[in-house]
C-alpha cells in the first residue's frame, strides 16, 4: 500500500522537475530512509506525543542540503498528512523510477567462491547489451551452492546450482541406461 502512496507522490516530483534534479531529490530522501533504520529516530518520529510541527523540523532540517522549496514543501505534506512513514518506500520507488528512466540497474551475483572482478565486469557488459540497459554487479558471498545473478529492476534471477546440474546429470545417465 505504501508502495502505491509512494508513487504518487513520485509522479508528482517528476512532473515538476527535471531528471537530474530527481536524482537529487532522490539522495536526499536515501539518506532519510536510512534514518528510518534507527530505532531512536523511528521512535521520535512515530510517537503521537510528539508535535507535527516538532517532526516536520526535525525532517527540514535534514533535507536542507537539498535546498529546494518544493521538497521542504513535500515535507511539510507528508508530516501534514501523516505519512512520514512512506519516506523509505518513496526513496525505494524513486531509485526504481530513475533506474528505468536511465536503464541504469544494479544487479548482485551470490556465490559460496569467489568470482574475478573481471569475470562480473564481462557479465555485467553481456547482460547490458541483451537487456539494452546499463547493468553493473555487486558480489556477494554467501552459501549459495553456485551462482546466482540477480536484476531486480529487470526482474532477472539465473541462477547454475552445483546440485542441481549434478542430480540432472545423474538423471540423464540413468535414463541412457
Amino acid at each position: 500500500m505504501e508502495e502505491l502512496i509512494a508513487k504518487r507522490y513520485i509522479k508528482a516530483l517528476k512532473s515538476e522537475f527535471d531528471t537530474q534534479t530527481v536524482q537529487n531529490i532522490s539522495s536526499v530522501f536515501d539518506a532519510l530512509a536510512a534514518s528510518f533504520k534507527d530505532d531512536k529516530f523511528v521512535s521520535i518520529i512515530a510517537n503521537p506525543e510528539v508535535k507535527a510541527e516538532d517532526k516536520s523540523a526535525i525532517l527540514l532540517e535534514a533535507v536542507k542540503p537539498a535546498n529546494s522549496d518544493k521538497v521542504n514543501n513535500l515535507i511539510k505534506l507528508l508530516v501534514e498528512n501523516r505519512r512520514i512513514n512512506i519516506i523509505p518506500a518513496m526513496a525505494k520507488e524513486l531509485k526504481k523510477d530513475i533506474a528505468n528512466t536511465t536503464k541504469t540497474y544494479e544487479g548482485l551475483i551470490y556465490s559460496d567462491s569467489d568470482i574475478d572482478t573481471k569475470v562480473i565486469d564481462e557479465l555485467g557488459k553481456g547482460l547490458s547489451k541483451k537487456f539494452d540497459s546499463t547493468i553493473s554487479f555487486t558480489f556477494v558471498k554467501n552459501d549459495f551452492n553456485g551462482i546466482k545473478v540477480e536484476v531486480e529492476g529487470l526482474g532477472i534471477e539465473i541462477n547454475f546450482s552445483k546440485d542441481r546440474i549434478d542430480s540432472q546429470i545423474i538423471d540423464h545417465i540413468i535414463k541412457a541406461i
